[in-house]
């Protein structure tokens, strides 16, 4: 898991192969799957490299496996599956495998010709005994005179009217004896032929089927093994040959980790040509490849980041965080126990069967992408029922798991409800701030007592979005604070005085002082002064304006002027965002500038002595490139790039924290449609039928197709439907509210060589 928070150290190695022992080697990385090979010959034909013969026999063996696996379909039988492990067969083994596959197909194309060749011969037979059969039948009585009869000539004479007519009625002529004793002996020899003709024809679909059988058992595991055996010469068609045409030369890029077992495996791999392969670790100025090492919890959390990109080399990657901010956002849209209990119980159900071959290798698209998050069903399901019983909803049902905490009867005994009064007033309001009334707040999540409210959508529409504002503007602020580990792991502190610095402080003087706003007239003020507790939005509204309203008094002393102070230290955050890097990049590059002008001499010396080493790719790397910056980089700076790029960032960040603060009302939005969707559909389905009148029985009988309505819309509406809304909104609120904060994206995956899709 420590690799989860950021990307492993990967180095490019160059590997001296052997050339006896060059397959045997590229063989045992395909297996271990731990190289990305980089093509040396990038400049050389498909039909000019060294290998390329050995590829295209494998190509033409695939192409009789095509022929052989068909014949295996069209005679209704299946390929079982190969073996687990096969390991890539020596070359030496490519002409056996060819030679016992080119006769298979021989095999077959010769049985399955005479095959066809006896069937159309028994056929013939068939018709020719028909037709002599015929003979044999009485004369039947013809019913219609009005058409030809049988000595009525089927084509017309010459010069007719029809003469130009060229008729073909692809008939089959079969001599026909005019004598009945001449027929009955034909027809004899004929049934006796067609007997034989079927023994034959029998003994031929046995040594078929015999042939088939032998297809089965070898064809799965010669596919795999074959498949293996191109991936290895497409591999060592990749590497360069050495100048003494003993070895061959491969780089490929390899996590620093696992340097030790490439060197052991590629020692075991040549030891029987008596010369060992070596690697060695050499400098890189390219962007080295990400690899970030997963399981099957993680995976579909990762799945999420890199579908908005993969993350450039050692940068902070969000899945870690993402596997609780995700699922938790997503039920702050979705909260209801009784659909997240649904939920999270398929997904365990996945899960708990996740081992199974029957699972596993279900080829519907729509059951393997909820089969791949099924750990990510799972959390949101479980966040879904947390967040369910913060909002006290079931099914849009309140539960009273506590006693509540307001008192009707306190209510009623000090304010004087008569019966009179009670009859007047159809809508009752309970008053706080009578003794009594209120007895404190809910030990956990909203009082039940307010599903009864009239007010209820007016109390969870303020709840809710006060709620969101400060889920958004914390997200935010947690992935610019993530920035900084970015900036110290490349080097780059300026950054986080020019960058991060300011930032925080643009973030946090005009939103965060919008949430602390709502916190402080949270505590500072009682039911007794709820009434003339002042509008935060106007407070807000005049904080940009610097003004203020008479009638919307200030939360605490000096409001005003903390208000203009912190808009002035947010204006002033932009010119620094604006031109503080470009500036300091400009000044640096000046100045490594004109040290190399003063030291020209003393360079010619060290050159002398000893070159330096370059650095390799995890050292001394720029976080824009992740890469290292060479003498070349270093004198293509151009400042005018720099300041664009700093200005697209400024104008990004700054108005992007006006509309991504604005984004984050989205779960207010969403949570509140989920809330008033499952009461509609309560009301409209389950209410109508429970409130039918009748006896028990009939009332039973009604029920079930209601509740069976209630079901399917249930999981048709507020679980599918909704539930992928909510996860469509989760999804953008990370990508672009919160990794657009520190993540850049633009990275690229490590791919090992490697024979785990030859294996599947």
């Amino acid at each position: 898991m420590g690799s989860m928070f950021r990307s492993e150290e990967v180095a490019l190695v160059q590997l001296f192969l052997p050339t006896a022992a060059a397959y045997t080697c590229v063989s045992q990385l395909g297996e271990l799957g731990l190289v990305e090979f980089r093509d040396l010959n990038a400049s050389v034909s498909a039909f000019q490299r060294r290998f390329v013969v050995d590829v295209r026999r494998c190509e033409e063996l695939e192409k009789t496996f095509t022929f052989l696996q068909e014949e295996v379909r069209r005679a209704g039988l299946m390929l079982p599956l190969p073996e687990a492990g096969l390991p890539a067969p020596p070359p030496r083994d490519l002409l056996r495998i060819q030679e016992e596959t080119d006769r298979l197909a021989q095999e077959l194309r010769d049985v399955r010709g005479n095959q066809q060749a006896l069937r159309a011969q028994w056929h013939q037979l068939q018709l020719h005994s028909a037709v002599l059969g015929q003979g044999h039948s009485p004369p039947s009585v013809a019913t219609h005179t009005d058409g030809p009869s049988e000595r009525t000539p089927l084509l017309q004479a010459p010069g007719g009217p029809h003469q130009d007519l060229r008729v073909n009625f692809h008939c089959h002529v079969f001599p026909f004896a005019e004598e009945e004793a001449a027929r009955h002996a034909a027809l004899q020899q004929l049934q006796q032929q067609s007997q034989e003709l079927q023994e034959v024809l029998g003994e031929t679909e046995r040594f078929l089927s015999q042939v088939l059988g032998r297809v089965q058992r070898l064809l799965p595991p010669w596919q795999v093994q074959i498949r293996k055996m191109k991936a290895v010469y497409l591999a060592l068609n990749q590497c360069s040959v050495s100048s003494t045409h003993r070895c061959l030369i491969a780089e490929a890029w390899c996590a620093t980790r696992d340097l030790p077992t490439l060197q052991q495996a590629l020692q075991d791999s040549s030891s029987e040509a008596g010369v060992s392969a070596v690697v060695h670790c050499i400098p890189c100025r390219d962007m080295p490849p990400t690899l970030i090492r997963t399981n099957r919890f993680t995976a579909s959390f990762q799945g999420i980041v890199d579908a908005y990109g993969v993350g450039r080399y050692q940068e902070v990657n969000p899945a870690p965080y993402t596997i609780i901010t995700f699922p938790f956002l997503f039920a702050v849209m979705f909260g209801d126990v009784g659909h997240g209990l649904l939920m999270f119980l398929f997904a365990l159900a996945m899960v708990l069967a996740e081992n199974q071959p029957a699972v596993k290798s279900a080829q519907n698209e729509i059951w393997r992408t909820f089969f791949g998050g099924r750990y990510l069903l799972l959390l949101m399901g479980l966040f879904s029922v947390y967040t369910g019983f913060i909002y006290n909803e079931c099914f849009s049902r309140a539960t009273a798991i506590f006693p509540s905490g307001w008192s009707v009867a306190a209510m009623a005994n000090q304010s004087g409800w008569s019966d009179a009064f009670l009859a007047q007033h159809q809508l009752l309001a309970l008053d706080p701030n009578v003794t009594g009334v209120f007895l404190g707040p809910y030990p956990f999540g909203i009082d039940p007592v307010w599903s009864l409210a009239v007010n209820h959508l007016s109390f969870l529409n303020s709840f809710k979005m006060k709620m969101s504002i400060i889920l958004g503007v914390t997200h935010m602020t947690f992935g610019v604070v993530l920035g900084v580990f970015n900036h110290v792991h490349f080097g780059q502190w300026h950054r986080l005085l020019l960058e991060t610095l300011p930032e925080l402080v643009f973030l946090l003087g005009l939103f965060g002082y919008l949430v602390f706003l709502v916190v402080y007239k949270w505590l500072s003020f009682t039911a007794a002064s709820a009434a003339t507790a002042p509008s935060i939005l106007i407070h807000f509204i005049n904080m940009f304006l610097f003004s203020r309203s008479r009638t919307n008094k200030p939360l605490f002393q000096g409001q005003e002027v903390v208000q203009s102070t912190l808009v002035v230290l947010a204006l002033a955050t932009v010119p620094v965002l604006l031109l503080g890097t470009p500036l300091f990049l400009r000044r640096r590059h000046q100045r490594r500038q004109s040290s190399r002008r003063r030291q020209p001499l003393d360079e010619d010396k060290a050159g002398l002595l000893g070159q330096p080493n370059v650095s390799v790719a995890s050292q001394n790397c720029d976080e824009e490139k992740a890469g290292c910056l060479g003498d070349q980089e270093e004198e293509e700076f151009v400042l005018s790039e720099v300041f664009m790029h700093q200005a697209i960032h400024t104008i990004e960040f700054c108005l992007g924290c006006i509309s991504n603060t604005a984004s984050y009302l989205r779960l207010w939005a969403l949570s509140l449609a989920h809330a008033q969707l499952s009461e509609v559909l309560w009301a409209m389905v389950m209410r109508v039928g429970l409130g039918l009148g009748g006896e028990m029985g009939v009332e039973a009988v009604v029920l079930v197709p209601v509740f069976a309505a209630f079901a399917v819309m249930t999981v048709a509406i507020l679980l599918v439907m909704e539930g992928l809304s909510a996860f469509l909104h989760a999804l953008r609120l990370h990508w672009v509210e919160f990794q657009n904060k520190f993540y850049s994206g633009s990275g690229y995956k490590l791919s090992p060589f490697t024979f785990a899709v030859e294996d599947e």
